[in-house]
C-alpha cells in the first residue's frame, strides 16, 4: 500500500496532510540562514505542465537544518525573467517525511514556451528558474536540442562540464544516473565526500545535498528542465534488483533501497507518480516531445535479476543466455514495446543506463563481455533487438551512460542495423581519462560495429530535427583541476528512415 503519510504530504491538501503528520505548521517562518541552499529544478516536462522543486536546507549537509515541522512554501511561474508575467502562483507544503521538499505539478501551462519560477519561505526567496513545457501534441516542431550525462563522482573531479552545458542552448536535459555516489571518503579525492558509506535515509539525503551544492549543477539545473533515471550508485554498486554486490542480505539491502529511492525521490523533480512505495519506485515512463521525438526512459536496476558469473567481464558465461535472465522484468519490458509501438514520433529516444550492444574487450576467438551490461541478460536484448526488428518503431535512438566512457555503435540484429547506440562518458568519475586506451585497436578490431571510441569527461549534445539526429561529443581535456575548456571531439549523425550512423 501507498505510505498514506508520504501521499497526504505530497498531494493531500494542507489540513489533511498537517493532521496524518501530525507536526505543526509554519505559514511564516522565520529562517535565520538561507534556506534554499539546494537551488531549484524542473522536470517532466508535457505540453501543458511542469514539476517545479525545491528542497528547504539551511544546513545542508548536516540532515537540512530544519525543524520537525511542515513549512508553507510560495510559488509562482511567469512569462519572464523579472516575473512580472505572472501565469500561476500557489502554496505549497514541506514536510519532515519528504525531507522538506517540495514537488509541484504546474498544469494549464501553453505548449511549447519557456518559463521562469521561484519559491518563497519566510523572509527567503530562492533563485529564478527557468523552465519549459514540451510542444503540443503531434506538433512536427522544427527542432529538439538537448543534452545527456551522467556519473557525476564529487571525489573524482570538478564538474566543469557543467559549466559548459549552463551555456549551451538546449530545451531540457536527460541524466542517465550515477547522480551520487554512495562510498566513504577517501583520502585522495579532489573534493571529500562526508561521512561514511551510506545506508540510511539521513546519510542518503545529506549526500544528496551535498552534491547539490555544487554550483555548476545548480546552474544547469536552474536552466533547463530534466529528465532523471537512476543507474548503480544511486544506492549501491552494481546492486541488481533485490540482490547486493556485497555481504549484504536481501532484507538489507531492501531497508537500503527503501532509503535510497526516497532520497533520490525528495531531490528530483519527479511527478508524484515516481512517489516510492517503500522499496519499489515507478521510474520508467515516456516523454513526448512533439510529433519530433519520444523519450522512453527506462530503468534497469530495480527489476533485473543477478548477474550471471558475477559482475564483470566474463569469457565463455553460458548463464548470461539463460531465457530467465531480465535486465528488464517482464512488465517493464511489455510497457516499453507497447510504448514503442503505439509511438507517432519520428525519433524514438530510449533513455537507459547500461551498454546494449555487444562488445567483446578480448581479441581471438573467445569474447569477454561484461556481465552487468545487456550482455549479461543475452535474452532481455535479443527480445528489444528483435522488436525493434520486425515492429519497427522510426528511428530508434539509444542513449546510455554507466562507464565512464565515449562510444558510438550500430545495435544489429544479426547483420541488419536496427538502431543506433551513443553512449555517454562522465561528468567526473574516473578523473581525467584518456583520449584513447592501450586496448582501443583490438576493440574496434573485435567489433565492427563500434564507430568511435573515447575515453575523455564531458557530455553528449544532441540536435534533432525531423531530417536528422545528430550527436556531437562535447569534452573537457581534464577534471583534476577547474577551469577546463570545452570542445567538440567528434559528431555523428542517423539520417531519417536510414539505420547506421555516420560520422559528420
Amino acid at each position: 500500500m501507498l505510505n498514506r503519510r508520504l501521499f497526504l504530504a505530497q498531494t493531500g491538501t494542507l489540513i489533511s496532510s498537517l493532521y496524518s503528520l501530525r507536526v505543526p505548521l509554519f505559514a511564516a517562518p522565520k529562517f535565520l540562514k538561507d534556506p534554499f541552499t539546494l537551488g531549484v529544478a524542473s522536470g517532466d516536462p508535457s505540453a501543458s505542465g511542469i514539476v517545479l522543486w525545491t528542497r528547504l536546507a539551511p544546513d545542508p549537509l548536516n540532515g537540512g537544518g530544519m525543524e520537525n515541522a511542515a513549512v508553507e512554501v510560495e510559488w509562482r511561474i511567469a512569462e519572464d525573467e523579472k516575473l512580472s508575467k505572472g501565469v500561476k502562483k500557489g502554496k505549497a507544503v514541506a514536510t519532515p517525511n519528504l525531507g522538506h521538499s517540495v514537488h509541484v505539478e504546474v498544469e494549464g501551462l501553453r505548449a511549447d514556451r519557456w518559463y521562469w519560477y521561484q519559491f518563497k519561505a519566510g523572509n527567503y526567496t530562492s533563485p529564478v528558474g527557468r523552465t519549459r513545457t514540451m510542444p503540443a501534441a503531434g506538433a512536427m516542431v522544427e527542432k529538439l536540442n538537448y543534452a545527456f550525462a551522467s556519473c557525476q563522482h564529487w571525489e573524482a573531479g570538478w564538474w566543469t562540464a557543467y559549466q559548459h552545458m549552463a551555456e549551451e542552448e538546449l530545451d531540457l536535459v536527460v541524466h542517465l544516473g550515477d547522480y551520487i555516489y554512495e562510498g566513504p571518503e577517501r583520502s585522495n579525492g579532489v573534493r571529500k565526500h562526508t561521512g561514511p558509506e551510506i545506508t540510511t535515509l539521513a546519510h542518503y539525503r545529506n549526500r544528496h545535498a551535498l552534491y547539490k551544492t555544487d554550483p555548476m549543477l545548480q546552474k544547469v539545473h536552474q536552466r533547463f528542465p530534466w529528465i532523471v533515471t537512476w543507474d548503480d550508485h544511486e544506492v549501491d554498486n552494481n546492486y541488481a534488483g533485490d540482490v547486493a554486490e556485497d555481504k549484504q542480505t536481501r532484507a538489507e539491502l531492501l531497508e537500503r533501497r527503501s532509503n535510497a529511492y526516497q532520497a533520490y525521490y525528495e531531490n528530483m523533480p519527479l511527478r508524484v507518480s515516481s512517489l516510492p512505495r517503500g522499496s519499489a519506485m515507478q521510474l520508467y515512463r515516456a516523454l513526448d516531445f512533439g510529433a519530433l521525438a519520444r523519450f522512453t526512459v527506462l530503468d534497469t536496476r530495480q527489476y533485473r535479476t543477478d548477474q550471471p558469473c558475477g559482475d564483470g567481464n566474463r569469457v565463455g558465461c553460458m548463464e548470461a543466455l539463460d531465457p530467465k535472465g531480465t535486465i528488464l522484468g517482464a512488465a517493464q519490458r511489455d510497457w516499453m514495446f507497447s510504448t514503442l509501438d503505439k509511438s507517432p514520433a519520428r525519433w524514438n529516444v530510449i533513455a537507459q543506463q547500461v551498454l546494449m550492444a555487444r562488445i567483446d574487450m578480448k581479441p581471438g576467438p573467445e569474447e569477454s563481455l561484461s556481465m552487468d551490461q545487456w550482455s549479461g541478460y543475452d535474452a532481455d536484448r535479443n527480445r528489444v533487438l528483435e522488436f525493434l526488428g520486425k515492429r519497427k518503431p522510426a528511428n530508434p535512438i539509444v542513449i546510455t551512460g554507466d562507464i565512464h566512457s565515449n562510444w558510438v555503435v550500430d545495435l544489429k540484429l544479426d547483420a541488419a542495423v536496427v538502431g543506433t547506440e551513443f553512449v555517454g562518458t562522465s561528468i567526473s568519475s574516473g578523473g581525467d581519462g584518456s583520449d584513447e586506451r592501450p586496448t582501443t585497436a583490438a576493440v574496434y578490431s573485435e567489433n565492427p560495429h563500434l564507430k568511435w571510441f573515447n575515453a575523455q569527461r564531458g557530455y553528449v549534445r544532441c540536435a534533432v530535427t525531423a531530417k536528422e539526429y545528430r550527436a556531437d561529443y562535447r569534452i573537457v581535456p581534464y577534471v583534476l583541476k577547474p577551469g577546463a575548456p570545452i570542445s567538440t571531439r567528434t559528431s555523428w549523425t542517423v539520417e531519417n528512415g536510414r539505420a547506421g550512423v555516420k560520422k559528420s
